[in-house]
């Protein structure tokens, strides 16, 4: 299969951090230092990372906290710029990655399904036509022109999901962010999520919970130290995952 039949392809991926306060490395330490060693303070949070995911495939990212789960995640959703190697993502992406991104405070509930979802690239005509339902699956038709500011997290995780998965984006990418809210709406999340997968979407899933990645995932990659230690089915990665850290 070539690149232009995948939907996301990861050669040679690499990304450093520094560690102190500034965090990542400034666009100026980019273009002033292309050199692949670390320098003092600084440490490879990915390495030398590549795979490849076809459409329509269901692929779970497992690991400790620390070894790069969210990082790549970011990558693949281009708010991160890589140190080096290559991300190519074939079609958009829908991603619910912080349950605060894209979201402004004193804007009303209302105002931010329309700005969000305008974002993301839905016409306006198509918000419109999506608005009442975005707010039903969110149940918040009671909280719909309270400022976003004064949700609970629960509420603002609710809304984030309801507006991300009516995206027609081919490929999605959860980062843990269901394990916020009650158990009816995680069950409301879940039936959701399997409907787009019988749509032929593509997952791409951060998650600790070896409840829903075997459900929803049939291939999972096992990151250790910023680097990819396992490549295979969810079940085998997930048994040497338990037999590394559990066993």
């Amino acid at each position: 299969m070539t690149g232009s039949e995948l939907a996301i392809e990861v050669n040679d991926l690499g990304v450093r951090f520094r560690r102190n306060r500034r965090g990542r490395r400034s666009f100026k330490d980019l273009f002033a230092d292309s050199s692949r060693r670390s320098k003092p303070g600084e440490f490879w949070a990915l390495r030398d990372v590549s795979f490849a995911v076809k459409p329509g495939e269901s692929i779970g990212v497992v690991g400790r906290n620390g070894q790069g789960k969210s990082t790549l995640l970011k990558l693949v959703a281009g708010v991160l710029i890589q140190d080096e190697g290559r991300v190519a993502v074939n079609g958009g992406v829908a991603p619910l990655i912080e349950i605060t991104g894209g979201f402004v405070g004193d804007l009303t509930v209302r105002e931010n399904v329309k700005l969000t979802s305008g974002l993301h690239g839905m016409p306006r005509a198509e918000v419109a036509r999506r608005f009442d339902g975005i707010i039903q699956f969110a149940e918040l038709e009671e909280s719909v022109d309270t400022p976003y500011k004064h949700l609970s997290n629960g509420m603002k995780v609710r809304l984030a999901f309801s507006v991300v998965s009516q995206l027609e984006e081919p490929i999605l990418l959860v980062d843990e962010v269901l394990a916020v809210g009650d158990k009816a709406f995680r069950e409301k999340c879940y039936k959701r999520i399997d409907e787009l997968l019988a749509d032929g979407r593509t997952l791409f899933f951060v998650s600790h919970s070896e409840r829903d990645l075997r459900r929803f995932c049939t291939r999972g990659l096992y990151l250790d130290k910023g680097r990819l230690a396992m490549d295979a089915p969810i079940d085998e990665v997930l048994d040497r995952y338990n037999q590394d850290y559990n066993g």
